[in-house]
Order: structure tokens, then C-alpha cells, then sequence
């Protein structure tokens, strides 16, 4: 896509093309070339009082390490850039169904958004301002046990050899979420390519259903970002997890970080990475002039050694890539993977991925039914949030947060005491050959009768009484135990909503000391809360920091689209 000439110095930019191909190197970018001329002298600074030219970008979450570049950018074009940050799936859908609010969108990795009509349309220009490859950490022990140490052989250890170690329990992994995030997608996309043995044209028939399966086999810490993820990579690393997929960006932070137990040695599979090259791209017109600027900025010298030295992301400004090489890892030859335009192997490695090849999940979700729960709508959204989750929106984010096949849930009331939990089991779907091609994960009857029995258990709470919230969550924790004893091939969670001050039951100390005699497995399953109403928010931080998990805040976005991000985590 050609980007005009800026207003400004003549500078006119190359078109964009996608690196594929097994021959194409991540260095193998063009770049923006200064044709203008008579443009030597420095261009006017903006008078001190004008008003600066507001410029909001809708960013993934990874890209909250560029917020400097706000104030960065203000000094040196006079555009007042503001970030608002999202999660990739989330803020892909914004950007396909016009919701995004936002003049521009700076995501990873834009090929998912792009492979839609609807997405096209909604890009009016696209700029790649650097680049980051997905490749796999493995802690340093682990890569020596495996041989990957010496690289000779690192270099030849292709994604069907990493799932093969992950089948074999040789590689434990952390990753982002497939179903919502690029780098989890992408991995699953690298495996699917390397199994099917076919670099082009990829298609939904050609998914090998036993390499996909092999893989998931290693995935052992989840989460929809980088840094809960990391958080808890430092926590588990060589007990739980031996492993990290992320960008490469990522992983040499956390090597130089000094938090790890050991550091990671990176390899990138031979057959081809799936590189981030973090397109930014103009959503509304009127504000082209301003966008050109800042792409001009970011591109620049200045802006290009700031986020290299800063986030470890590699330059796509070829002078700066080869004044900062040695900040990056050489000797790797970076073969691009393709993505496939097939939205149907896409889609349907989502769909496939959250109903049949993840680890099932088990989870009890702890709600408040105390009697504050009647003020300003909070019951009517605390049933409409369960039965959104149980209902049938077919939407991106839809899928993403609806209960799946295979799934087990609790529902666990509480008011001035927690009540029997209510269990509900998603059936699996239709059981499916080990060989090619995706299947329709389509609902079938039996799944849609558990569905809507969710849905009239929702709609058949009521509220009244006090609040004794960690009465409650101990109790969940403790249901979870006794079921993870029984069916340890489930990945475990509490989710626990409440809108109130405990009253009832154990305060915070009782809990935490009650917490603490509990068996290392139990003290093993996060707990996510959510908050709402007039919940103690520091009380709850201090929770999920005992607890592992995190905190939603549901007082700034509605409830249901927190289930969204609960489910990510899941």
C-alpha cells in the first residue's frame, strides 16, 4: 500500500509488502527513502500555544512498553499521540466492525485483521515500523538436556521437532492464548505448516490434527499477555514450565531482566518465524496528515534507536538495524512463515483450539448474591454476563468468552455464607479422526441443553442477605482440589465476583492464614476477581496476590466484556 507524499519535506514512502516465502530474511525489508529535495533546513517548530493535533491509536497490549513515545512524538511533530490499549482479538474486532474509536491501530501483526474484507476496508494506510519474530525460550538446562545448546542443532530444530518434545513432556510451555492473542495464534500456525510439510497456500484441510494435539500437550502456563505471563514464567520456571513462546523482543528483556532462575537460550525454527512487524494503520481519513508525521517520526533515526536499545524490537530503518546489531542475536537464518489467506484455516484452528485440542477447562465461578446486589442494575448484569457466556454469539469475541465443549463449571453462590455449588459439564464434541482437516464445532443438542440450563440458573438468582467473600473462595479452592484429585487433565481456575465490603465470615488475615495450610495444589489454582459496586479494591489486589490470577475491574467496562477477558486467562 503507497503512502502520498507527507506535506511536508517531500518524503513519500514505499509500498508494504508481506515477508513470505522460505527465501525471504527478516532483513530483507524495504525502506523509506528521502526523495524530496530543498529540505536541509530544519523544519518550523509549532508555535509554543497552538493547540496540539490529537492523534489516538488503538495499540495492542504488548505495546504498552512505547508509551514514552507519546510525550516523544508531541516534541517533535506537534501531534498529541494518545494510546489506548487492547487485546489483539478485542481490538481486531473494534477495528473490522468500526468500533475502534480511534484514528489509527498499531497492532503486532495486522495479517488476521487483513485477511477480511471488512478489515480492509476499514485501513485507509499501513505503515511496518519494526519487527520481532515469535520464537521459543527454553531455559538453558533444559536446551542442553535436549541438545539444543549447540548451535549446530538449534539451528535445525524445526516446530514439528518442538511439538514432538512438547508431546514427549520434554518441553512445558507458557504462551498467550491462540484463541486471542498473535504470537499464540502464530505458533499454532508454525506447527500446522511444519507438519503439513507445505510453505504456501495453507488450507483448512491440511491442519495435521495429531501435531496440533502433540503440541498442546506442552502448554502448561496460560494467559492473554506478556506480562502475567511472565510474572508467573519467573514463579513456575524448571518446576512447572521449562519454556516460553513469545517475541523475541520479550524473551531478551527477560534474559537481561536478572529475574530468571536461568537464563533462556532462543531458538528460531528453522523452517520459517512468524515475525511481528507491527503495521500502523490509518483509520480515519481527516487524520492523514497527522498520522504521516508521526510514521515519518517513528521511522527515523532517533525514534528507531529509541525503541531498539528500549523494547529490543528490530529497526525497520536499515541504517539504525546495522548500527544496533549487536543487540540482537545473530548467525540465525530468519526464514519468514507464511500466512495463509484462508480465513477458513484460521477460524477454524480458533474454533478447534477452544472446543477440542486445549487442555479442558474446570473452573468455579464464585457470585454474590448479597442484598447490595439489587442496587443500580448489578443483578441484571451479573445474569446477563452468564447468560451471554452460555449464549450464541458468534462474534470474534463472542466465541472467545462463550463456555466451550468438554468444559466443567461450579456455580457457587454466596451471601452471608457460601452455598452448594451448582455443577454444569459442556459435552464433547463428536470424536474426531487423528488425521487432516478441521471439524465443524457446531452445537450439538446435548451441548445446547446444558447451555440453557445455565442461562435459567442465571435467571433464577436472587439477592439478599451479607457478603462473605472469602468464606466463599476458600470454599471454591478447596471443590477445585478434591476435583483435580479425580481429573488432573483439566486446568484449573476460581473466578469470584463482588460488588461489596466483606461482612460476613473470615476477613482477609483469616483467609490468609487459612490459605496458607492449604496442600501446594491447591495454592496452585489462581483466582481471578472481579470487582464492582463498592468492592474493597485493595483487599482484593492483596487477594490475587496470595492467590495468583489478577484483578477485573468491572466499574470501568461493562460486565460482560470483563467475562471476555476473564476467559482469555482461562
Amino acid at each position: 500500500m503507497n503512502t502520498p507524499t507527507a506535506a511536508r519535506c517531500g518524503y513519500r514512502f514505499p509500498s508494504q509488502r508481506g515477508i513470505a516465502g522460505r527465501t525471504n530474511r527478516l532483513g530483507a525489508i524495504v525502506l523509506a527513502v528521502i526523495l524530496g529535495t530543498g529540505c536541509s533546513e530544519k523544519p518550523a517548530e509549532a508555535p509554543a500555544k497552538a493547540p496540539a493535533a490529537t492523534f489516538t491509536v488503538l495499540a495492542t497490549s504488548d505495546l504498552k512498553d512505547t508509551l514514552p513515545l507519546e510525550e516523544m512524538v508531541l516534541k517533535a511533530t506537534g501531534v498529541a499521540l494518545q494510546f489506548k490499549f487492547g487485546g489483539t482479538m478485542e481490538s481486531t474486532e473494534a477495528v473490522q466492525t468500526g468500533q475502534a474509536n480511534a484514528d489509527a491501530a498499531w497492532f503486532a501483526n495486522a495479517k488476521y485483521l487483513l485477511s477480511d474484507p471488512q478489515g480492509q476496508a476499514r485501513v485507509k494506510l499501513q505503515e511496518k515500523i519494526m519487527l520481532s519474530p515469535v520464537v521459543v525460550g527454553v531455559s538453558e538446562s533444559q536446551a542442553k538436556v535436549l541438545g539444543w545448546d549447540k548451535p549446530e542443532v538449534a539451528s535445525k530444530v524445526t516446530w514439528n521437532v518442538i511439538a514432538k518434545a512438547a508431546q514427549a513432556g520434554q518441553l512445558k510451555y507458557a504462551l498467550s492464548n491462540p484463541a486471542t492473542s498473535n504470537q499464540g495464534f502464530m505458533s499454532l500456525m508454525g506447527v500446522v505448516a511444519s507438519a503439513a510439510q507445505k510453505s504456501e497456500a495453507l488450507t483448512a484441510s491440511d491442519v495435521d490434527r495429531a501435531a496440533i494435539s502433540g503440541f498442546i500437550k506442552g502448554y502448561k502456563l496460560v494467559g492473554d499477555n506478556s506480562t502475567y505471563l511472565s510474572e508467573k514464567f519467573i514463579e513456575q520456571q524448571n518446576t512447572r514450565v521449562n519454556a516460553f513462546i513469545n517475541y523475541e523482543s520479550w524473551l531478551l528483556s527477560l534474559n537481561q531482566s536478572g529475574k530468571l532462575k536461568e537464563k533462556l537460550t532462543l531458538i528460531y525454527p528453522h523452517e520459517g518465524v512468524a515475525t511481528a512487524d507491527y503495521p500502523l494503520m490509518l483509520l480515519n481519513e481527516a487524520k492523514r496528515e497527522a498520522y504521516q508525521k508521526v510514521v515519518a517520526y517513528l521511522k527515523g533515526d532517533a525514534a528507531q534507536t529509541w525503541l531498539a536499545k528500549t523494547t529490543l524490537r528490530r529497526p525497520i530503518n536499515m541504517e539504525v538495524a546495522k548500527a544496533q546489531t549487536g543487540l540482537f542475536p545473530q548467525g540465525s537464518m530468519l526464514v519468514e512463515l507464511p500466512f495463509s489467506t484462508d480465513r477458513a484455516l484460521a477460524d477454524g484452528l480458533i474454533g478447534a483450539y477452544l472446543n477440542e485440542f486445549r487442555t479442558p477447562i474446570a473452573s468455579t465461578f464464585v457470585l454474590d448474591v448479597s442484598g447490595s446486589m439489587n442496587q443500580n442494575g448489578r443483578r441484571q448484569q451479573l445474569v446477563e454476563s452468564l447468560q451471554y457466556i452460555a449464549g450464541d454469539d458468534a462474534s470474534l469475541t463472542g466465541r472467545i468468552a462463550r463456555l466451550t465443549s468438554r468444559e466443567k463449571v461450579w456455580m457457587l453462590p454466596f451471601s452471608d455464607q457460601a452455598y452448594p455449588a451448582v455443577h454444569f459439564q459442556l459435552p464433547a464434541p463428536p470424536r474426531q479422526s487423528t488425521g487432516k482437516g478441521l471439524a465443524d464445532q457446531s452445537d450439538s443438542l446435548a451441548k445446547q441443553k446444558v447451555l440453557t440450563e445455565v442461562r435459567e440458573f442465571a435467571d433464577g438468582l436472587r439477592m439478599t442477605g451479607g457478603t462473605a467473600l472469602y468464606d466463599a473462595v476458600l470454599q471454591a479452592l478447596t471443590n477445585m482440589n478434591a476435583e483435580r484429585q479425580k481429573y488432573p487433565d483439566y486446568q484449573y481456575s476460581v473466578v469470584a465476583f463482588t460488588d461489596g465490603e466483606v461482612n460476613k465470615g473470615r476477613n482477609l488475615a483469616a483467609f490468609k492464614e487459612a490459605y496458607a495450610a492449604l496442600p501446594e495444589d491447591v495454592r496452585a489454582i489462581p483466582v481471578f476477581m472481579v470487582l464492582f459496586g463498592e468492592a474493597n479494591e485493595s483487599e482484593l489486589k492483596q487477594l490475587v496476590g496470595v492467590t495468583g490470577g489478577r484483578v477485573f475491574d468491572a466499574r470501568k467496562a461493562s460486565l460482560y466484556s470483563v467475562f471476555k477477558d476473564i476467559r482469555a486467562f482461562q
